[in-house]
């Protein structure tokens, strides 16, 4: 079992070195900011957690565009969208 688990990281790693970190770095600033609106759930500073998820959408849309993972891309294309309307909405641009 533990060699599965191992090749299965290794094989995402091996076809598409790119994708696999954009993934990485989606991955951070997604529980980045899970983490952070966790912690401060009884007064979030929202201007401080779309950009998190924002940034972390972006990274994992562009690998699902590497990969050709049409649903990803669709599921993260709109997390991008909502996060710039959120963000919006915090920033009081929009309501």
């Amino acid at each position: 079992m533990k060699n599965k688990i191992i090749e299965f990281w290794r094989d995402s790693y091996r076809s598409d070195r790119i994708a696999f970190y954009f993934e990485l770095t989606s991955f951070l600033f997604i529980v980045g900011a899970s983490l952070t609106l966790a912690i401060n759930a009884a007064s979030p500073n929202m201007m401080i957690v779309y950009p998190f998820f924002f940034i972390g959408s972006m990274a994992q849309c562009y690998a699902a565009v590497r990969r050709g993972a049409a649903w990803v891309i669709l599921l993260s294309g709109y997390f991008v969208f909502i996060n710039v309307f959120g963000f919006g909405v915090a920033a009081g641009w929009w309501y």
